[in-house]
């Protein structure tokens, strides 16, 4: 029988900053409420980070208890690979500082951008690493501190996002290719940036010479959402030979209660096969799927042997899909 490299999930960890703030504490800040706030998104609450937390502090954390999870020590981790959009610092990379803090001295990290789609970027990163033998273990993290460059006079933004973190432990791991083995089985990755006009940062180290705010074009990313999140999850399903039926769980990109439900519905999955968690974290950004992903895992959802798709779709445009045997 023969074998081939598969990168399997060895355990999952998640961090938020202490601070939740409700829509109700967004009254007095903008123009808003909770309803408002609830009817056009499905968001509750968010996190935010205080001054105390960071990007990194917040990817440590989360990689910390991904590591308890899967029963590792940071020794045992060959490589990082970190998806933020909001990094400590422009250099060096906020995958190195988080290497440094779990005092690891080998191997290599880096951070990569991707904006909502970082994370499913990040996997298939480390996946292909992994296959191609350049590493054996992978800590795969998305962390953001999206409060950091919100415009808090933008009530048609500033509601939507929060700060957290989240983490896999991702292993080579030889498995015979059978349909019930163990790993990344499939993933597909696709961006246009044509569509940058519609949610970008209106600033940056080369042009403004400043952090800048995050602006959006809410109508439009939604218009152009559902049907690019739909059509790469298709074409997953085509390359790994299954469909909407197969699929146990469906963990997508916390962004928007609205396409989440609506990208279900097109794809033929059924409600109560969709790990929501928009409503407590608001839009985490690449931090998004990973959070989701350790609420599921920890409350006994997502088991062993499970047929996991995540997706995403952020600034850029970028978005992708993911299909993993748990």
């Amino acid at each position: 029988m023969t074998h081939q490299i598969r990168s399997v999930v060895r355990g999952t960890g998640s961090a938020l900053p202490e601070r939740i703030m409700r829509n109700q504490d967004f009254q007095g800040i903008v123009e808003t409420s909770d309803e408002w706030i609830r009817q056009r998104t499905g968001i509750a609450a968010r996190h935010i980070a205080g001054d105390h937390e960071t990007t990194v502090s917040l990817a440590e954390a989360a990689a910390r208890h991904a590591l308890a999870a899967a029963d590792l020590e940071p020794a045992d981790i060959d490589m990082i690979v970190l998806a933020t959009a909001t990094p400590n610092n422009t250099f060096p990379a906020s995958a190195v500082q988080v290497q440094h803090r779990l005092g690891i001295p080998h191997g290599f990290a880096f951070d990569l951008q991707a904006v909502c789609s970082g994370f499913v970027y990040a996997l298939t990163t480390a996946d292909l690493y992994l296959k191609s033998g350049m590493a054996r273990r992978a800590l795969v993290i998305g962390a953001e501190t999206f409060s950091r460059i919100l415009d808090w006079e933008d009530r048609s933004t500033c509601v939507l996002f929060g700060d957290g973190a989240g983490a896999l432990v991702l292993e080579a791991t030889a498995e015979t290719g059978a349909d019930d083995s163990r790993g990344i089985i499939v993933s597909r990755l696709r961006s246009d940036g044509a569509h940058q006009s519609k949610l970008y940062v209106d600033g940056g180290p080369s042009t403004t010479g400043t952090i800048g705010k995050l602006r959006m074009q809410g109508r439009e990313v939604f218009k152009h959402a559902v049907g690019m999140i739909t059509d790469v999850i298709e074409d997953s399903f085509a390359a790994a030979g299954v469909t909407a039926d197969d699929i146990d769980w469906f963990v997508p990109h916390q962004a928007n209660r609205r396409i989440i439900d609506a990208s279900a519905r097109k794809l033929g999955i059924a409600a109560e096969k969709v790990v929501v968690t928009v409503d407590q974290h608001g839009n985490t950004s690449a931090a998004s799927i990973p959070l989701a992903l350790d609420v599921a895992v920890r409350d006994g959802r997502i088991k062993r042997g499970d047929l996991v798709l995540l997706e995403a779709m952020g600034g850029g445009f970028t978005w992708g899909a993911v299909l993993i045997r748990w």
